[in-house]
């Protein structure tokens, strides 16, 4: 969401006739973080209802530069590295180490083994201890999901299955070893070698919260130009259709 206001308030505002007729305030560079961020907050509400035996991190920093992992959980029955991709109404293939959408192949399933390998590094150098971390790859709202051959080391599934899935895993961690990592991983240093402050979540709900509304307000109105135009033409068909019938009439 940060990214996506910062991208956003570089765009010339736009003009009051482009309001008008429904323009979208969104381009195609700020679109794709719009989704993106849709489908991360859609992950996140359904993470936040696990459970207070649960530790869930969203939007971690990682590694030197700006990468993050979209969410990290942490539970009884292990550590898991969440990437989460919204393709909503799209179909959804996976074989193996392939994942493609709508027939292109995508490395979303290359990316998560990273996130998963690189978080096992992480926490097991700071806990003292080796952590294993599952990957997984949710997808938000496809039009499908097939997956003819399992991925070896990530889990790909959509983001309806993900609560299901999460609590139907058998525990592997005690409770006191759940607390350790849970402890380490809310660390920032653990993940990112110099960690800074970062937006402030207010701020960025707030300026997210008021996009998202242009953008449903611009859709709204284009739909009620959609809908006034048929209208119009049925109204144009419909007097096309009484003179004719009043001509034939004659």
């Amino acid at each position: 969401m940060g990214e996506l206001l910062r991208l956003q308030a570089g765009q010339e505002p736009q003009s009051r006739l482009a309001r008008l007729f429904g323009v979208s305030p969104l381009t195609v560079e700020t679109s794709a973080w719009y989704k993106g961020a849709l489908g991360e907050i859609a992950v996140g509400k359904t993470l936040d209802n696990l459970g207070p035996e649960w530790t869930v991190l969203h939007a971690v920093p990682v590694g030197t530069g700006s990468s993050d992992i979209d969410h990290v959980v942490i539970g009884p029955p292990g550590v898991f590295t969440i990437n989460t991709k919204n393709h909503s109404d799209q179909p959804v293939w996976v074989a193996g180490q392939t994942l493609m959408i709508a027939g292109k192949r995508q490395p979303h399933i290359r990316n998560a083994t990273h996130e998963a390998t690189r978080a096992a590094r992480l926490l097991s150098k700071r806990a003292g201890l080796a952590i294993p971390v599952a990957g997984l790859v949710v997808i938000v709202d496809p039009k499908s999901l097939t997956i003819r051959e399992k991925p070896a080391q990530v889990t790909v599934l959509t983001h309806n299955q993900l609560m299901r899935w999460l609590r139907t895993r058998k525990p592997v961690l005690s409770p006191d070893l759940v607390a350790r990592v849970a402890a380490v991983a809310v660390l920032p240093d653990t993940w990112h070698s110099s960690p800074a402050g970062g937006d402030n979540d207010d701020d960025v709900a707030a300026g997210f919260v008021e996009l998202r509304d242009q953008v449903r307000g611009a859709r709204r109105r284009r739909i009620g130009w959609l809908l006034a135009f048929l209208a119009g033409a049925a109204l144009a068909a419909s007097n096309v259709l009484s003179v004719a019938s009043a001509v034939i009439s004659r």
